[in-house]
């Protein structure tokens, strides 16, 4: 059996663990998440704590184990503390304003970049170069930021760009004659 999937989960106080046979839904602080089950995990509740067991022997039904229960304790922690991904902006004049469910980007096109966040994830911008974008569901925030990231990803040559807080960018050497 997967060593991660053998490790139960504690669920904390406040937090309510729904489990029937088409979901699973975790109701915290923070919102609402919900999962469909799988047919080759068994996911049983034993007081505060979350138990998934495989159910067959094959590799598959193994491996799906420690799947589940990595999504299921990122669903627990995403209903009592949530995640947040940092992004800043690398380049002059680069600038991002958040208006409610909206992140107004100004990175050196010739027209201001709007995104729309998603049901369940907020944005933030502390200062103009940095943005912060929070929410629940771990998989919905991750995607948000690399979208993000996406609209100007850092250049090789400068750094200019929107980076990950954490990320480290090597520049290249220009080309000499």
């Amino acid at each position: 059996m997967s060593r991660v999937g053998k490790m139960p989960i504690t669920v904390p106080q406040g937090v309510d663990v729904s489990i029937t046979a088409e979901q699973i839904v975790v109701k915290g602080a923070n919102g609402t998440l919900q999962r469909g089950a799988n047919k080759l995990v068994k996911v049983e509740r034993d007081g505060a704590l979350l138990k998934i067991t495989p159910t067959n022997d094959s590799a598959e039904a193994n491996a799906m184990s420690g799947t589940m229960r990595a999504l299921l304790a990122n669903m627990v922690a995403g209903a009592t503390k949530g995640f947040e991904k940092k992004l800043n902006l690398v380049g002059v004049g680069f600038r991002a304003q958040a208006q409610g469910d909206k992140l107004n980007l100004q990175v050196g096109f010739s027209h201001p970049v709007v995104k729309a966040m998603p049901a369940g994830v907020k944005v933030e911008c502390p200062t103009q170069t940095e943005i912060v974008i929070k929410g629940a569901d771990r998989q919905a925030v991750g995607q948000v930021a690399a979208e993000v990231r996406a609209i100007r990803p850092p250049e090789p040559y400068k750094g200019k760009g929107i980076r990950y807080a954490d990320e480290r960018v090597s520049l290249k050497e220009t080309k000499k004659k």
